[in-house]
């Protein structure tokens, strides 16, 4: 209709998609106070996480806490806890937490528009070796992207700390495609520039100041189920970079009771099932003597 009365039409996405690179200081404004917001919601999750909540009680729980405080969507809140967490999948279920869970959280929601992509990682009451492990090498990950933003550097060095993805358990790095990711985030979660060793490496962009975008990594711990991720919002900035998503995430976090016994505090760093002690070892050993049987390992 509007081509017939003279008007000329042309397609402007990627005219819109290219001005939407760099971010105003009102803009880099409303997208720390969106992400003021999940900080305040990990910080209700951590307190309420225990063995009994599920994770649709956990989605209703951030969910209230964001549209108390002023958020217009929320678009999502992915939570993933213990066997679920490896592979990854992006929804949320009834699933029951349990001791020793690992669970991690992507929330998702928009303030004046702009939104928030921001991971956490938690375990309940304690956490396994091969959990912290998987922590630990996600951290790494992450830190090693964070520590190449600053103006000049483009996404090529970023992705390219990131590990292929044969090294976590995928054939190829399409089939690993946003485990080991960045992309703006504004008006929409996905914005440029994308970050990943499927694209960045061939297609490098130079990292500018008033960018911001978030770095989310994962890794898959050894037992098999259990996993980790975590993601950052990151603001460039003339000499370097900011990263505006504050709840704690350096090291593992523990949430829910922590135990007692009669010997004190339970460690928070246990398996599942313990390792038999000494004394037990001696006594299935003197159980079999007993019974002329070979005791076996």
């Amino acid at each position: 209709a509007l081509q017939r009365e003279g008007i000329k039409i042309v397609d402007g996405q990627q005219l819109m998609s290219d001005a939407r690179v760099i971010k105003t200081q009102d803009e880099i404004s409303l997208l720390n106070h969106s992400a003021m917001m999940v900080d305040a919601a990990y910080d209700e999750l951590y307190r309420a996480m225990k063995p009994g909540m599920s994770e649709n009680q956990a989605v209703g729980l951030a969910s209230k806490v964001l549209y108390d405080l002023g958020s217009e969507y929320v678009e999502a809140v992915n939570a993933i806890s213990g066997e679920r967490c490896n592979p990854h999948p992006h929804v949320f279920s009834d699933r029951v937490l349990r001791p020793g869970d690992p669970v991690y959280y992507d929330i998702l929601h928009s303030y004046m528009g702009y939104r928030t992509c921001y991971y956490r990682c938690f375990t309940i009451g304690y956490a396994s070796h091969a959990m912290i492990d998987a922590y630990k090498r996600c951290r790494d990950y992450l830190d090693a992207a964070i520590a190449l933003v600053r103006p000049g550097r483009t996404t090529a060095e970023i992705a390219s700390v990131w590990p292929k993805a044969e090294e976590f358990g995928f054939a190829d790095e399409e089939a690993a495609f946003a485990l080991q990711f960045g992309h703006g985030i504004g008006l929409a979660i996905w914005e440029k520039p994308v970050i990943s060793r499927l694209v960045s490496l061939e297609h490098s962009h130079e990292i500018k100041p008033g960018m911001v975008f978030a770095l989310e990594t994962f890794w898959p711990s050894s037992d098999g189920w259990s996993a980790a991720r975590i993601e950052e919002e990151i603001v460039v900035t003339a000499t370097g970079h900011e990263v505006i998503t504050r709840f704690p995430a350096e090291e593992l976090m523990v949430a829910g009771a922590h135990y007692f016994t009669v010997n004190g505090p339970l460690s928070t760093t246990r398996e599942n099932e313990q390792a038999p002690s000494r004394r037990v070892e001696e006594m299935v050993a003197a159980s079999a003597k007993a019974e002329g049987v070979a005791a076996t390992d």
